[in-house]
């Protein structure tokens, strides 16, 4: 197959610290490390408790720690994977991520989700409501947050990309088409789980006049997956139209040195494409 990625458009890796489970030195640490060894971007997660071992574990909340890391950065670009907009109302979220952009000098990727982790909504008394429900509320606010971000005084320091998690079929991809500078593709086990999906987001594009190619396409790797996927998968995504990979990395030690070989691989592939 050939691969389908328009010419324009660079292989990206980023790099996602899940904020548990180890210290804010450690966290501090591995962003300063993540600016310096070149990844293209810097991601958290927007949980309240961590998602692996203890769950009473230490853990870091999502927006204060991207306002740190955008102090302590120079280079990357940095934001959550993603934000729950069920947790604040579009203006203030948009109003969150333009303060954070400014103190990164311009480097915030709005990223949004309809989130989905039962103990965060009960922890915290949010209605976790129905799939449908949370998607739907995700749709209205996506179009409010992007006419709030230009309203605001000072406004961000660029048109901030939109970033929209999900493979929802029905109701996320709509959404997608619609209003995403970059797709994410969540986590999944094999290109193929992806190839339906990726048809249906072609078609709502099509369907809409919106050219597919405009939209950045992202897909995850957990941490036990980085040297597998490497090895075995990421061309057969290339292909299918993905130029952004993002790697997971856990505390306490978030190794991004192990994100090397990924780094060097994209290096070789944007300058084979130049050439």
């Amino acid at each position: 197959m050939t691969p389908s990625r328009p010419p324009h458009r660079p292989i990206r890796v980023a790099a996602q610290l899940h904020p548990q489970q180890g210290t804010w030195d450690g966290l501090r640490r591995a962003a300063i490390a993540t600016d310096a060894l070149g990844y293209d971007l810097l991601f958290t997660w927007d949980h309240f408790s961590p998602l692996y071992g203890d769950p009473d574990g230490p853990h870091f909340e999502c927006w204060s720690l991207l306002a740190a890391w955008a102090a302590l950065t120079s280079r990357v670009e940095l934001g959550p994977l993603v934000a729950c907009n069920a947790y604040r109302n579009p203006g203030l979220h948009a109003d969150i991520a333009r303060t954070v952009d400014h103190v990164s000098g311009g480097r915030v990727v709005m990223g949004l989700g309809a989130g989905w982790f039962r103990r965060d909504f009960d922890r915290y008394g949010y209605d976790l409501r129905t799939m449908g429900a949370r998607i739907e509320q995700l749709g209205g606010a996506t179009p409010e947050i992007i006419e709030r971000l230009a309203a605001g005084n000072p406004p961000p320091k660029r048109r901030m990309p939109i970033l929209i998690a999900g493979t929802g079929m029905r109701r996320t991809l709509p959404v997608v088409a619609r209003h995403a500078d970059i797709w994410h593709a969540h986590f999944p086990d094999r290109p193929s789980e992806l190839e339906p999906v990726v048809a249906k987001l072609r078609a709502d594009c099509e369907s809409i006049g919106r050219d597919p190619a405009e939209i950045e396409w992202s897909v995850g790797l957990e941490p036990d997956d980085l040297e597998r996927f490497l090895a075995e998968d990421v061309d057969a995504y290339v292909r299918m139209g993905f130029t952004q990979f993002t790697l997971g990395f856990n505390g306490p030690d978030w190794d991004v040195e192990r994100g090397r070989p990924w780094l060097e691989w994209r290096d070789r592939m944007n300058a084979a494409a130049v050439a």
